[in-house]
């Protein structure tokens, strides 16, 4: 039989086809819809055998096990985009990390790990499961930790959407890569999109060039398009200056959640600095004394400390010839080389813009 088949045929020519391939008999409409996934199944089956199977062979295949062979492919694609989008596994331990006293943890447990782990109990009381996230704090405060934890209590993909990416192609090609990625992103299952600095892609219009105003309405398009898919799929995007997002983005029915997250309390920071302590090569060290210097540091800053630290130490068992461990006076020795990056004004202005626009 001759195999040279155009792909793109009329309804009436799909159920002539299939007709002509297994003897099966379709109306034109449902043909054409099988027809397309007769192709996909044709494609997949060779890639598995490394060889042409065939229209007949893939037709008849296709309708014996049409629910499988539409997962299967499903799959597959999947299995590309993941690939293709540098999807990560994250490990639980973030999120052990963060203390449970800090408000955001608390927030995030209670709006969006809970809905999405008892799902059964979410239904029976009606309660929707968020689809889109921005959390919004100063530089360093632990967004992207977040995200990433998130990702790993879910068990569930993160990939990581920067800006940067979207401008490959030049600045006027930014709205039809973002749309390209979000599209992509909607046939995802189980993963957790993350877009940092947030504010390139959804500036303020009224502050904005053509461009600039061009791309944040194709965001605006995209959310809505994000929302409805009835996918396992959270997109999440984070801000230093949330008041710089455009307020259509920040209006109730785009996002469901904006959380704020700040500085870190004594016991937030005593969780975040056991751990770093705890991988130390460690003599003496005097935690409360370091939690109350600590105060203006953020996670980012704890972490920055705790690794100029470790190299301190290897240099100075290095250069001694002799076991060196990291004392308390090591700890504050290289705190005094390092300015912590909150200050008053910033925590100031953080708490107005919580007050403002945090909604969760």
């Amino acid at each position: 039989m001759n195999e040279n088949i155009p792909e793109s045929l009329s309804p009436e020519e799909c159920a002539s086809k299939i007709f002509e391939l297994s003897d099966a008999r379709f109306e034109p409409a449902i043909a054409q819809d099988l027809w397309g996934k007769i192709l996909q199944h044709k494609w997949l089956l060779s890639e598995k055998v490394g060889r042409d199977v065939g229209f007949r062979t893939a037709c008849i295949d296709f309708l014996e096990n049409m629910e499988q062979a539409v997962v299967e492919y499903t799959n597959y694609k999947r299995k590309d985009l993941l690939k293709e989008m540098g999807a990560q596994t994250i490990g639980r331990e973030l999120w052990d990390v963060i203390s449970d006293s800090q408000p955001p943890k608390q927030l995030v447990q209670r709006r969006i790990i809970l809905p999405l782990t008892e799902e059964d109990l979410s239904r029976k009381h009606g309660v929707s499961p968020p689809k889109t996230i921005i959390f919004f704090g100063p530089p360093g405060t632990g967004k992207t930790h977040f995200v990433k934890a998130i990702a790993g209590v879910l068990s569930w993909w993160y990939i990581e959407i920067a800006p940067s990416m979207l401008m490959e192609d030049g600045t006027e090609k930014v709205g039809a890569n973002l749309r390209r990625m979000m599209e992509k992103a909607r046939q995802l299952e189980d993963a957790v999109i993350f877009i940092d600095e947030f504010e390139e892609l959804a500036g303020h219009r009224d502050r904005a060039d053509r461009l600039d105003k061009s791309i944040t309405n194709e965001f605006l398009k995209q959310v809505p398009l994000f929302k409805n898919e009835a996918n396992k799929v959270l997109l999440v995007c984070a801000t230093n200056f949330i008041q710089h997002l455009d307020p259509a983005l920040l209006r109730p029915g785009r996002f469901d959640c904006i959380i704020p997250v700040g500085g870190l309390n004594e016991e937030e920071r005593r969780t975040i600095l056991e751990y770093y302590v705890s991988r130390l090569n460690r003599g003496e060290i005097d935690l409360d004394l370091i939690v109350k210097e600590t105060s203006r540091f953020t996670p980012a800053d704890i972490q920055y400390l705790f690794e100029q630290g470790a190299q301190f130490a290897f240099e100075q068992e290095i250069a001694r010839k002799e076991d060196y461990k990291v004392t308390t006076e090591t700890i504050l020795h290289m705190m005094s080389r390092m300015h912590p990056s909150l200050t008053d004004e910033i925590i100031s202005e953080f708490e107005r813009d919580s007050i403002t626009y945090a909604r969760v």
